[in-house]
């Protein structure tokens, strides 16, 4: 079963955010609704979502506050969807981070554009350019396919869960390169993660046990003690 691409709502007028949650859910979106900031802010820092929908007006703080917060840590797309339709406040959140700027009212189709160009975008930028072409990261039978979220070996879908796809996808992003606890930590649950390498390590152990032959001699995912991991170079 494919993974959803997880998408935070932030606006404080219910109408507006059970409407967007319905056509997101009805175009095969998981969607998750905040009405204020702090409640926003513990949802991304705990959730990770894939994309940000982001209300400027929020009752108790203005949601510039939030784009610069997420900005200190995290390239989740940003999308703005506001009422304010003044030049300078598009300048000011596009500088600030933003990734895409939509003025309410809005289509449909336009949001859904624009959130699947978001989307494609976080590929895009990659270190790894091949990723970055084919939307695929391969190395000898293992396969990420990141449009599809899915990982296979020899074209055998191998079922990871939610957590275990999103750690084999960041070592894909960065293959060659040693990627540090703490480092993996923060990408997949938020700065306020503790750094509790235990996680990881039974994560890691499953996900081994459904990728390599021999999880006990990795081909694909090492360890470096005491560091962190390190993706296969790719084919």
């Amino acid at each position: 079963m494919k993974i959803k691409d997880k998408i935070l709502i932030i606006e404080d007028e219910a109408s507006i955010s059970s409407f967007i949650a319905t056509v997101l859910a009805a175009n095969s979106y998981d969607t998750m609704v905040a009405h204020t900031g702090s409640e926003a802010i513990s949802m991304i820092t705990s959730h990770c979502p894939d994309l940000i929908l982001l209300d400027l007006g929020l009752p108790d703080m203005d949601g510039g506050s939030i784009l610069k917060f997420v900005r200190e840590w995290s390239t989740c797309p940003i999308i703005v969807v506001s009422a304010r339709n003044h030049e300078r406040d598009k300048v000011e959140a596009l500088d600030a981070g933003a990734d895409d700027y939509i003025v309410k009212p809005f289509g449909t189709s336009e949001l859904l554009a624009r959130i699947r160009t978001a989307i494609r975008h976080t590929r895009t930028h990659l270190p790894n350019g091949d990723i970055a072409q084919s939307g695929q990261f391969k190395a000898m039978g293992l396969t990420i396919d990141y449009d599809k979220h899915q990982v296979l070996v020899d074209g055998q879908n191998v079922h990871l869960t939610q957590n275990e796809y999103k750690l084999v996808s960041l070592l894909g992003k960065y293959a060659g390169r040693v990627l540090t606890y703490d480092f993996i930590i923060r990408q997949l649950w938020g700065p306020k993660a503790k750094s509790d390498n235990q996680i990881l390590r039974v994560n890691m152990a499953n996900i081994r046990r459904k990728i390599e032959k021999n999880p006990a001699e990795p081909k694909y995912i090492f360890t470096e003690i005491g560091v962190g991991y390190r993706m296969v170079d790719p084919d």
